[in-house]
């Protein structure tokens, strides 16, 4: 098929979903009765399976989830016409606007050389467009607090706000580690002074997000690999448990640590 041909069919399918569209807002009691506030925790929790599927490197499942996502995409520009305040056309025609104007490097005679300028060419350009008076105006106040820590470092990363050299970062997580120990480690029944130690163990993540950052990792993509690999460990030991007609809490630590072994290995 050639690339006209599949932009035809491209448009057509598109056609065919905004017609779907109106027919069931129109139609279907349900849809008919959903606002821009009622779909918006369903459209987090798809943003979710989104994500899942991705981590999991299951491509029909993203496709699935990506057809998901674009239906609130629709639905919401479908409400906002029934507002009269926008639509899919303008919705599209403001995000192609963003696009050319923030890549002036493409569609401009700016020079980017490397993917880094690139960044900071956006950030400047998004700085200016908003009106902020913050660099770090931009970050949803919403965001999980780990990937809010992310992007605050990205956008100070942008005006230039970082740290020069890898050592650098390590040593301020060996610092804030230190800082740590010394609020948490107390005597043997020495009360701790909990908003004390809370504060410290944030800037050791902070940092440890900093460095992850500093040497291209998604550290909340990291902690999530981790999350789903305790818990296929968690459940073959709990399966394990059940085929040796034990039932887990009445094991040792020392029994199920057999178990946990025989899970590392698989």
């Amino acid at each position: 098929m050639s690339d006209l041909s599949l932009r035809k069919t491209q448009l057509q399918s598109f056609d065919r979903l905004l017609t779907i569209m109106d027919e069931l807002r129109e139609q279907c009691p349900w849809d008919r009765k959903q606002t821009l506030e009622s779909l918006r925790h369903l459209t987090i929790e798809e943003t979710f399976e989104l994500s899942d599927a991705i981590l999991e490197n299951n491509l029909e499942e993203i496709k699935k989830e990506l057809g998901d996502i674009l239906l609130h995409i629709v639905f919401y520009a479908k409400i906002g016409a029934e507002k009269e305040a926008f639509d899919i056309g303008t919705v599209i025609d403001s995000l192609c606007e963003k696009l050319i104007r923030r890549h002036p490097h493409i569609y401009g005679d700016t020079v980017a050389k490397d993917e880094e300028t690139v960044k900071q060419n956006w950030e400047k350009i998004k700085l200016s467009e908003k009106g902020n008076t913050s660099v770090l105006g931009g970050v949803p106040k919403s965001l999980p607090a780990l990937i809010k820590a992310m992007r605050i470092q990205e956008k100070a990363r942008g005006v230039g706000f970082d740290w020069e050299e890898k050592h650098q970062v390590w040593e301020k997580v060996e610092e804030e580690m230190q800082e740590f120990k010394e609020e948490f480690n107390t005597l043997e029944g020495q009360e701790i002074d909990k908003i004390k130690a809370t504060g410290e163990f944030g800037d050791l993540l902070f940092s440890l997000i900093n460095y992850a950052r500093f040497i291209d990792i998604n550290p909340e993509e990291a902690l999530e690999r981790t999350n789903l690999k305790f818990i296929k460990r968690f459940q073959y030991l709990e399966n394990a448990a059940k085929s040796a007609g034990r039932k887990i809490e009445d094991m040792s630590l020392a029994e199920m640590d057999v178990y946990w072994e025989e899970a590392k290995k698989l």
